[in-house]
């Protein structure tokens, strides 16, 4: 059960604005997840999802329902946010609460990732900053990728490593690697689509009859090999799904290039997180990429 009253009666409070009278009589823990508490919330047979943080998260919290929000206006079944707040010193942030599974029509999840990538912006980035786990995103708008990538994306996590007191060799060869990266991305000018942004298998799952579902986004306009990337970094979806997905959109030429450039600042966002070997993963993906220009 959640512990502080104070946080009950502010999520009751909250919920019922948005939906009806609810009292809370049940809040099982719910798994997953490595940054926010979760419960699910149980009252007069109706279920929510809540996601509960320090006060200072608020914000982490106005960006993933600005990125559900999003996502579920262009087609993509989310869970819907409902309301979020703050009390005393925790923020929340309460979801629709579905009945998930880890299995179903992986088919159908990539024609879903097409249709969301098939909606269109007019510039890379974002009408806002959001997150990317802990870490701030960037999404400061550019007309150009190769401006976008290295300002938005590469640079930060290299400053953050910095910071961090990451190997010198890393950063050497970052440093390399920005100033290559126009050689990397020449003659690449993707349309800018509509991106989940931290789509791996975690942030994916499936209703009871094999519905896909997206959640925790971190959306911006992008690349849409990008989001595909990601997608085979951590294990990486069933065939079915990637081949789903080229038959409405196929990729373009060099894009196993691309995907080492692009889950380059995942790793990067990885070591300066959870340092481990997520340092040394990220130096031999970097000396790859410089092997491209050599």
């Amino acid at each position: 059960m959640i512990a502080s009253p104070e946080l009950v009666a502010a999520l009751e409070a909250a919920i019922s604005d948005a939906a009806g009278a609810f009292l809370i009589e049940r809040a099982m823990p719910a798994v997953g997840g490595c940054i926010h508490r979760s419960y699910v919330l149980e009252g007069a047979g109706r279920k929510f999802f809540v996601k509960t943080n320090d006060r200072s998260q608020l914000d982490n919290f106005v960006a993933e329902a600005d990125g559900l929000t999003a996502l579920a206006a262009a087609g993509a079944r989310v869970p819907s946010p409902l309301c979020l707040g703050e009390s005393g010193t925790q923020a929340f942030l309460v979801l629709e609460h579905l009945e998930l599974r880890g299995s179903g029509d992986h088919a159908a999840l990539g024609r879903a990732l097409a249709a969301l990538h098939s909606v269109r912006g007019d510039s890379y980035g974002w009408h806002r900053d959001n997150f990317i786990g802990r870490t701030s995103q960037i999404n400061k708008r550019s007309s150009s990728w190769n401006d976008f990538w290295r300002n938005a994306r590469l640079a930060p996590q290299l400053e953050l490593a910095r910071m961090n007191g990451i190997e010198n060799g890393l950063l050497r060869k970052g440093d390399r690697l920005i100033s290559v990266l126009p050689q990397l991305l020449a003659g690449h000018a993707p349309a800018a689509s509509l991106l989940h942004g931290d789509l791996w298998g975690g942030n994916a799952g499936f209703l009871a009859d094999g519905a896909p579902v997206l959640f925790d986004p971190a959306a911006y306009f992008g690349d849409r090999e990008a989001d595909l990337a990601m997608t085979e970094l951590f294990g990486g979806f069933p065939p079915v799904f990637y081949s789903a997905y080229r038959e409405t959109a196929q990729l373009d030429r060099g894009y196993a290039v691309r995907k080492e450039l692009y889950n380059l600042y995942h790793v990067l966002n990885h070591a300066n997180l959870f340092g481990g070997g997520y340092a040394a993963q990220a130096e031999r993906m970097m000396e790859r990429l410089l092997a491209e220009v050599r």
